[in-house]
């Protein structure tokens, strides 16, 4: 990981950089490069619990040095609230509910109908993350 340039790293690699325990790094490099904030959406869907939890940490990280720049991470996972499992819905809803503005609001909504009551607790505690923020 060392010596790579940022801007060249897949989803993938970073995924495998998380599967080895790397976390610290992966906050560095993304807190470098925020432009690498919507990979945090394939990091939620990737089939390695080891990831995906490191993915939370990584968002719950991000959300506190860059509190503006984060809703990026909202946008781009946010579309993960459709047609995914339970398990990185709810992901999804904690991660927009940390990094989400207003704006991310209708679309969590939705949420606090899903079929799963996991999903549905998570997303009202998002929704009011976010509404005490803005």
């Amino acid at each position: 990981m060392a010596g790579e340039d940022p801007g060249h790293l897949s989803s993938a690699m970073v995924a495998d950089y998380m599967d080895q325990g790397l976390l610290e790094n992966i906050i560095l490099m993304f807190q470098h490069d925020p432009g690498l904030y919507p990979m945090v959406a394939d990091l939620l869907q990737d089939e390695r619990i080891r990831v995906r939890m490191g993915a939370v940490a990584l968002v719950e990280s991000l959300a506190e040095l860059d509190p503006v720049g984060v809703s990026a991470i909202a946008t781009a996972v946010a579309p993960l609230f459709t047609g995914a499992s339970a398990t990185i819905r709810g992901d999804a809803a904690y991660a927009v509910g940390l990094t989400g503005t207003a704006a991310h609001l209708p679309a969590l909504r939705v949420l606090l109908d899903d079929p799963f009551p996991d999903v549905r607790e998570i997303a009202a505690d998002a929704v009011a993350a976010i509404s005490a923020r803005d």
